[in-house]
């Protein structure tokens, strides 16, 4: 059935798996997907969006590089936003609200156009291995298949476990059976493995709500999109959201099912996501409010289907309904389906190389929520990342990682295989020393480069991209080497209560003041004109007013980067031995020994390991 070698096999198709599988057959391997429900591709397992806080950062990064979340966001949109825009750009965040069903499809069309890649509906239940080196999948039924390299993209699915109440079934979804197998060879292999858990509220009948009692959420008046290439187009139309609040009577009403709940009574003992809690979890924690936001978020543009955000739950099912009708347009709720909890295996990410590969079986990769992250962005990413080197490595080429200062993807793996993770692990902009230089909006400055060089990103892609950056640094010139007068410039700083000019300056000082913003500049004839003449689109102007307000911040930035560059360069040598080095920390030498970090840099940022560790490494090395 399965005679040829495939370069690269992927197991699972969640957001994970289908980057995986599109980036790996992108670059001409020749590629299988196996997964369990070939019509549940790219499922929205939780909350019907895409991106927000550095997640939409993330999802950016994937369209620059050339993979395809960012495409097919756009095309599944129903509501666009743009996050955190009263703040500083490196903290402008990009969101969707998305039709689940529209998203899954959209996905499962492009990957099958892809030529490279097979499509096979089977549980995987365990790897072929010899000699420490993958050689392929075999599955449930027995059907061995031969493989170069495997990416292991699981999610939940691993011996998963259902919680509602007081009751649990294995399944790694509603209504979908755990994966068993992959776990038990791998521990027998020397891996570690750990649970962890993780929730997901009720859906329920748009039509049983009382919208007139909440507050609605509405898209941004001019809405952008995720991808830089123009095949597809802001939203014209936009469905809202709605917001709402739980009370005391909720609370109350909750707390009566303490006692039946699963978080409570010692039958989930994982950690769940920190910055997701479930209600329980939030009003037990959180016991001095008295009440806490649901955002009500439609499912698709015409389905009745609503996710009911801030309501994860594990509680019985009849405490979920009865708390819920409590909420204000909640009273005549009709539930789709309830809440649950559910726990599945993961392994610490320490065991991984940069290129998410495994560091005790060659040719393995794993990504997404395996690695302890959770998310669907930062599944998406990681994906992309094992595809291009299970690809790379087929092919004998070098591998492809990206720095700190370089994406918040390079973030992402950094923390995961330097720090680890102990509970599901989510991407925040606080996490980047460097978020000033990785901003959503030039995510294609960045990395497209970097994504034509592998073959996934397209000609056109970069042709764009260059354009884009040529334009606006054109622009940015302009405003470097006009002159205005006074009498021109003074009436609209007064209108902004800005202090006046007494002589002709350059529009470049002018424009960097903190309150002056492009609307206002343009007001100016000669600004407004090469605008005109130059035919320039909004993603060229606003890379140019970013480029002029935070010129300072981006070269200050810049700099700290490339002095703390130097020790990504310092290599430590493979299967270095740290315990000759006595003047070192033990805990610092345990941690090194475990880890073996490839460069001084990536050493520093182990936990336990101190600037002075750092020292006498260096001094060891002859640094």
């Amino acid at each position: 059935m399965f005679n040829e070698v495939y370069d690269v096999i992927v197991v699972g198709a969640g957001h994970a798996g289908s980057e995986a599988a599109a980036a790996a057959a992108n670059m001409g391997s020749k590629t299988l997907l196996v997964t369990m429900n070939l019509q549940n591709i790219a499922q929205m397992s939780c909350n019907p969006a895409m991106g927000g806080i550095a997640k939409g950062q993330i999802v950016r990064e994937i369209d620059a590089l050339g993979g395809y979340s960012g495409i097919v966001s756009d095309t599944s949109a129903i509501q666009f936003k743009m996050l955190n825009k009263s703040k500083g750009p490196a903290m402008w965040s990009p969101r969707v609200q998305t039709d689940r069903m529209r998203f899954a499809e959209d996905w499962r069309l492009l990957l099958e156009q892809r030529p490279n890649l097979d499509f096979y509906q089977e549980m995987v239940s365990g790897l072929l291995i010899k000699n420490q080196k993958v050689i392929g999948v075999k599955t449930s039924l027995g059907i061995e298949i031969k493989a170069k390299s495997v990416v292991l993209t699981n999610g939940t699915f691993l011996n998963g476990l259902i919680h509602i109440g007081d009751k649990n079934f294995g399944g790694g979804r509603a209504g979908e059976k755990a994966a068993t197998g992959i776990t038990e060879q791998l521990v027998s292999l020397g891996f570690d493995s750990g649970r962890m858990k993780t929730g997901t509220p009720p859906r329920v009948d748009g039509r049983s709500l009382d919208y007139s009692k909440m507050i609605e959420q509405p898209g941004d008046d001019n809405p952008e999109k995720f991808s830089y290439l123009d095949i597809t187009k802001p939203l014209k139309n936009q469905r809202s959201c709605h917001m709402t609040y739980t009370s005391p009577e909720v609370h109350d009403l909750l707390r009566e099912g303490f006692d039946r709940s699963p978080m409570f009574n010692g039958r989930i003992k994982s950690l769940g996501p920190r910055y997701c809690p479930s209600i329980e979890d939030k009003i037990n924690r959180f016991a001095d409010k008295d009440r806490h936001q649901l955002f009500i978020e439609p499912e698709g543009w015409h389905t009745v289907e609503v996710y009911v955000n801030g309501f994860s739950t594990s509680l019985p099912e009849d405490v979920q309904f009865k708390a819920l009708r409590s909420v204000s347009g909640f009273e005549n709720v009709k539930f789709f389906r309830p809440g649950y909890a559910i726990e599945y295996d993961y392994f610490p990410p320490t065991q991984l190389k940069h290129t998410l590969e495994t560091k005790l079986v060659e040719g393995l990769y794993f990504a997404g929520q395996i690695n302890g992250t959770t998310g669907y962005e930062e599944a998406a990413s990681q994906g992309l990342m094992a595809g291009i080197n299970a690809s790379l490595k087929v092919q004998e080429k070098e591998p492809f990682t990206l720095k700190r200062d370089e994406a918040y993807i390079g973030v992402l793996v950094d923390d995961l295989i330097t720090k680890g993770t102990e509970e599901p692990y989510r991407m925040f902009t606080s996490r980047a020393e460097y978020r000033t230089l990785l901003r959503q909006d030039n995510a294609d400055l960045r990395l497209t480069p970097k994504g034509y060089a592998l073959g996934i990103a397209s000609e056109k892609r970069l042709r764009r991209m260059e354009e884009k950056h040529n334009a606006a640094e054109k622009f940015v010139s302009f405003f470097e080497n006009q002159s205005v007068k006074p009498e021109d410039i003074n009436p609209i700083l007064e209108e902004k209560n800005s202090a006046p000019v007494k002589q002709s300056g350059k529009l470049f000082k002018v424009f960097a003041r903190p309150n002056i913003d492009m609307s206002d500049i343009r007001k100016i004839e000669s600004v407004e004109a090469y605008i005109q003449d130059n035919n320039l689109d909004n993603e060229v102007i606003e890379q140019t007013e970013i480029q002029v307000k935070y010129s300072g911040y981006i070269a200050k930035e810049k700099n700290n980067a490339d002095k703390l560059s130097r020790l990504e360069y310092v290599k430590i040598p493979e299967n270095f031995d740290y315990s000759q080095i006595k003047s070192m920390s033990f805990e610092a030498r345990e941690k090194l020994k475990k880890i073996q970090p490839t460069t001084v840099s990536q050493a520093s940022r182990i936990s336990g390991v101190s600037p002075n560790d750092i020292s006498v490494l260096l001094v060891y090395m002859g640094r």
